[in-house]
């Protein structure tokens, strides 16, 4: 099994996703996007399992920073792609790869679910 959390170190729900991992002790990968990147093929990976709408964080600062005409041109995936490798501030994080079963964001309950399924 291999299991890898996307996101960014200083992001509060990425430390709490973390440490649950780690107090868990499940064997994890972290790969920080603002330092490693993300390429084309990741994110049109998780876009093969969630949507769009789950993905790009609508209520964090880099969207509402956003113009109002970019925002409105997110219509298609080939835009949210866009977008996300642009800024990648704008996905919600983290966002968990457990060999092929994705997951945004953390709560207890949530990976309490994955992890005993």
């Amino acid at each position: 099994m291999t299991i890898t959390v996307y996101g960014i170190p200083n992001c509060d729900t990425v430390k709490k996703a973390r440490t649950w991992l780690a107090d868990q002790q499940q064997d994890f990968v972290f790969h920080d996007f603002k330092k490693q990147g993300l390429s084309r093929d990741i994110v049109a990976g998780w876009l093969k399992h969630l949507s769009r709408d789950v993905l790009v964080n609508r209520k964090g600062t880099t969207w509402r920073a956003l113009s109002d005409e970019r925002k409105a041109s997110i219509v298609d995936d080939e835009a949210a792609i866009a977008l996300m490798l642009e800024n990648p501030s704008v996905i919600k994080r983290p966002v968990l790869d457990k060999s092929g079963t994705f997951a945004v964001g953390f709560s207890d309950a949530q990976y309490q679910q994955i992890f005993n399924s």
